[in-house]
């Protein structure tokens, strides 16, 4: 009786033990495939039939190029609507390109937006004052926005496609000078040297001798008349 005891007891003593080990690997396994699953990145597949995403400027107007002044309180401000843009720029790099060749960064950080931002406001005469070893041109200049890509990136479904449409020009005021001062107006110079030009002196002449000639004729018919 106390072997049977006894072996009743070892018996159950494994069992217990075997499903404590059983339960120990359920725990472990479980533990893994939940580190493993955290760690996979999202990842969102754009198929390559859509189409390219896109910027269209809205300010200043693209019909015609706008003319800013380089004076205070004349901040220049860009604008933009996108679409089929489905994987959003972290940033947007926004740039002026100028016909002679040098380009500036738009906007009050260094040219560097949020990728979601839908326009920036450029103190052009701030810059100005804050640049003197690299000066704003009076020229005409091109608006560049890309996205964190870099400039000139192929076109890629769903990937904002860069934009360089939008044309304008900066001029600075000329100071007012009053005629005391030795101002003069070209225009009005101009129209004295075309009066005394010597074709349009001959022009005048001939006008009256044609006149006088005809009026002489005339009155001779009239004596004749008589």
């Amino acid at each position: 009786m106390s072997q049977a005891g006894g072996g009743n007891g070892n018996g159950n003593g494994n069992g217990n033990g075997g499903n404590g080990g059983n339960g120990g690997n359920s725990n472990s396994v479980t533990g893994s495939a939940s580190s493993t699953t955290s760690s996979k990145p999202s990842i969102t597949l754009i198929p390559n039939s859509l189409p390219a995403g896109g910027l269209t400027i809205t300010q200043p107007p693209q019909t015609a190029v706008s003319y800013f002044k380089i004076a205070p309180s004349q901040a220049i401000t860009f604008a933009w609507t996108m679409t089929s843009v489905i994987a959003t720029p972290t940033h947007l790099t926004v740039s002026a390109v100028c016909d002679n060749g040098n380009t500036y960064a738009v906007g009050p950080t260094d040219g560097i937006i949020p990728g979601t931002a839908t326009g920036v406001v450029w103190d052009i005469y701030s810059y100005q004052q804050n640049n003197p070893n690299r000066p704003l041109a009076q020229a005409t200049y091109t608006l560049h926005v890309w996205d964190d890509r870099g400039p000139g990136s192929a076109r890629k479904a769903g990937y904002l496609q860069e934009n360089n449409q939008l044309k304008f020009a900066m001029y600075t005021p000329q100071p007012y000078t009053p005629i005391s001062s030795g101002w003069s107006c070209a225009a009005c110079n101009g129209a004295s040297s075309f009066t005394a030009h010597p074709a349009f002196i001959s022009l005048i002449v001939t006008f009256f001798l044609i006149f006088f000639s005809g009026f002489q004729l005339l009155r001779t018919a009239g004596r004749g008349r008589d």
